[in-house]
């Protein structure tokens, strides 16, 4: 083993997960349906100074039924689903479209949290995604226009001269439209909130759409 990978294992064997006191999960308490629960841990986990609890890990699979993974913002969570945005011919797009199943994944460290979601990707409707992309910041609405995403990019220069005419192109006409940028949703089929323990007694507990609509709550061994 060469001194750089041994000092690198030492490194990561040193490191550790959890060193401050972690909430209970009381399952009995858990409410019928996952958004409901999702919208109370979010909540508490601002509350507990998580740093950008809003980002989330989007799961796809490509042509080849390979995986692919990268982290979103989150753009809502409501009665339909999870939502996030792209641009429609950015590489996630393009496997969406192929595949409209995915899976999300919202890790909270501060509280030793974990929620993954299990759905149907829809896109929504032009007008909604305009609107979604028109109520973030000038700086969202250049880094759309700015586009190409997924592409080579055959050097940087070229990327800060396509971003400043976005940029200038955002401050001049803050309702300019970009065609690809689309808004999806998720809409679950399983939903599981993971809760950790220090004594590695983790607390799972998943909910499963059925056929009539209702969900079904179990807990999983850990």
């Amino acid at each position: 083993m060469s001194d750089a990978q041994k000092a690198f294992r030492d490194l990561l064997h040193a490191q550790r997960v959890w060193d401050t006191p972690l909430p209970r999960f009381d399952v009995s308490a858990a409410p019928a349906d996952p958004l409901t629960l999702f919208h109370a841990w979010f909540a508490e986990a601002v509350a507990a100074g998580q740093a950008e609890p809003h980002t989330l890990t989007l799961a796809t699979v490509d042509a080849e039924g390979r995986p692919d993974v990268r982290t979103l913002m989150l753009h809502d969570a409501d009665e339909r689903g999870w939502h996030f945005a792209t641009h429609a011919t950015s590489e996630k797009g393009r496997q969406l479209a192929a595949r409209p199943h995915a899976a999300l994944n919202f890790y909270w460290p501060s509280q030793g949290r974990q929620i993954r979601v299990r759905g149907t990707v829809t896109p929504v409707g032009r007008a909604e995604s305009l609107a979604d992309l028109h109520a973030r910041s000038t700086g969202a609405l250049a880094a759309a226009l700015t586009g190409s995403q997924s592409e080579v990019l055959p050097s940087h220069e070229d990327l800060v001269r396509a971003s400043e005419d976005a940029w200038e192109r955002a401050r001049a006409e803050p309702d300019a439209e970009v065609e690809s940028w689309t808004r999806y949703v998720v809409e679950p089929r399983e939903a599981e909130f993971f809760q950790g323990d220090a004594q590695r007694r983790h607390v799972r507990l998943r909910y499963r759409l059925e056929a009539g609509g209702a969900w079904t709550r179990e807990l999983l061994w850990p």
